[in-house]
């Protein structure tokens, strides 16, 4: 498979500073959730329902690594922040052992369509949702069931996550976890603040609850511990998030995981306005100052903060994800799936419910609702989108991938973020540049840097949303950003 054509308005050419702009005023949605409107702006590429089936497994055929999804849709609450697909807890008890069977049916289908057997997992993660919701036992049957389906090499770190609640609640299945091969858990602290707790109903989160849980991962024996804090939120003082930081540091977890608020798709996504840029700012630089005094340590624009020496933090799964653009095969309700030249979304993506995936699995079929052919410009946007994980694209990797550089890829928007100090070429082992990373002015102005690599589709669609067309942001030495072009 090669790829597709692309769409003219894709080919469109787009002033690098009204991008900027736009994606500064839209920045609650231009982030690393690519692509963006994707009914319209991936139209295009979307493959005819009737060919799914036989078009879906030909990329894979070339692909002898990848990273390993699945997606649990469970959790005791569905949280006002959640954007994810997830069924109505209500559900859970009755339809957990007959989700789990489906999803081995699906391993099953894709073992067949796929020769999985023959490929190599570089990463693999469970998530969710909150995967720890579900038995240790339905935990356990999944992980046999990847086992025998693909190559695991015993040095890859499978990932879970669970909320403090269970943790706390549930130290067993902690050590369950550890003792079946799981190791490193991801925990989901978001905030302290009551106030915030309640507003978000997230009932699984205290302080208690915290402590008592980072202490039954630790003595499960995991040595690779994250924290997720939220920022962001409507509601949220400088003060109540250094609040929230001085606790997370005292659990003393490797890793701690800055999460922006994202509202898109929530029930509280009509708070996003109250939201401005310069408060994010302001959030997300004192927990850089915070978590680095601490002795964590990020580059800028780095989301995860790690106080392991040579350990970026992230799941493997993720780390080969953004660094290398690794295809990766999601499986459940819902998951999201990308080959060299395909984006898949899993059936129960748009309306999180499982009859239509339950349908298409038990007809031995690979239970997709939506593939999109890539073209080189929307494969590239999706790249890099990934890549603002880590605040940088990793240039030998991108030219590996689609056969060019960076700066041939997007010679005018790299141009424009070198020129107005945003990003900056990162020398390798032998000198030549092996990244385009942030800079500290660059991450001020993240979400408008990370639009300019958008497709043409997606860029447009943000200046048409816009309703800003000019920021002028002060950079860390106080000289203005000025993002409308010169006369």
């Amino acid at each position: 498979m090669n790829w597709n054509l692309t769409a003219p308005v894709d080919r469109q050419k787009f002033d690098p500073a009204e991008v900027f702009a736009a994606g500064l005023d839209q920045h609650h949605i231009a982030n690393t959730a690519y692509p963006i409107a994707h009914l319209t702006t991936m139209r295009p590429y979307r493959v005819p329902r009737a060919l799914v089936q036989q078009t879906a497994p030909q990329d894979w055929e070339q692909i002898d690594r990848l990273g390993l999804y699945v997606h649990i849709p469970f959790c005791e609450a569905r949280c006002g922040f959640c954007e994810y697909t997830v069924v109505d807890p209500a559900l859970i008890h009755s339809s957990e052992n007959l989700y789990f069977d489906l999803l081995l049916k699906e391993i099953a289908a894709y073992r067949q369509a796929l020769g999985t057997t023959h490929k190599r997992l570089v990463g693999f993660d469970i998530g969710g949702g909150t995967p720890s919701v579900a038995s240790l036992q339905n935990i356990e049957r999944l992980l046999e069931a990847v086992r025998d389906s693909f190559q695991l090499p015993q040095g890859v770190a499978i990932s879970i996550e669970t909320t403090p609640k269970i943790a706390a609640q549930q130290p067993e299945k902690m050590r369950g976890y550890y003792d079946l091969g799981i190791r490193r858990i991801s925990m989901g602290v978001q905030t302290i603040n009551p106030r915030l707790l309640q507003e978000v109903g997230r009932s699984a989160t205290s302080v208690s609850y915290n402590l008592a849980a980072a202490e039954a991962i630790r003595r499960a024996g995991f040595r690779r511990f994250n924290v997720d804090i939220m920022y962001g939120f409507a509601h949220q003082s400088l003060t109540g998030l250094q609040a929230t930081l001085e606790h997370v540091i005292f659990l003393a977890p490797d890793y701690i995981t800055l999460y922006r608020t994202r509202y898109k798709g929530t029930r509280i996504a009509a708070q996003a306005k109250n939201v401005s840029l310069g408060e994010v700012n302001a959030q997300a630089e004192l927990a850089k100052d915070m978590l680095l005094a601490a002795g964590y340590f990020a580059t800028p624009g780095k989301n995860t903060f790690s106080r392991l020496a040579g350990d970026v933090g992230t799941s493997d799964y993720l780390t080969e994800r953004v660094i290398k653009g690794r295809p990766y095969l999601g499986l459940g309700l819902g998951a999201q799936s990308l080959t060299q030249h395909t984006l898949a979304y899993n059936s129960g993506a748009a309306e999180k419910r499982m009859e239509h995936y339950r349908a298409q699995v038990e007809q031995d079929l690979l239970p997709l609702q939506d593939l999109y052919h890539l073209s080189l410009e929307a494969a590239m946007a999706k790249m890099i989108a990934v890549s603002f994980y880590f605040g940088e694209v990793n240039l030998p990797a991108f030219r590996q991938k689609f056969g060019l550089s960076l700066a041939q890829a997007f010679p005018a928007e790299v141009a424009f973020v070198l020129g107005q100090g945003l990003m900056h070429y990162i020398p390798g082992h032998d000198g030549a540049p092996c990244s385009l990373r942030l800079t500290s002015a660059g991450v001020q102005g993240y979400n408008g840097v990370i639009a300019l690599f958008y497709a043409g589709a997606v860029k447009q669609h943000l200046l048409e949303l816009s309703a800003a067309p000019v920021f002028v942001i002060p950079s860390l030495s106080g000289i203005p950003l000025q993002t409308q072009p010169a006369e």
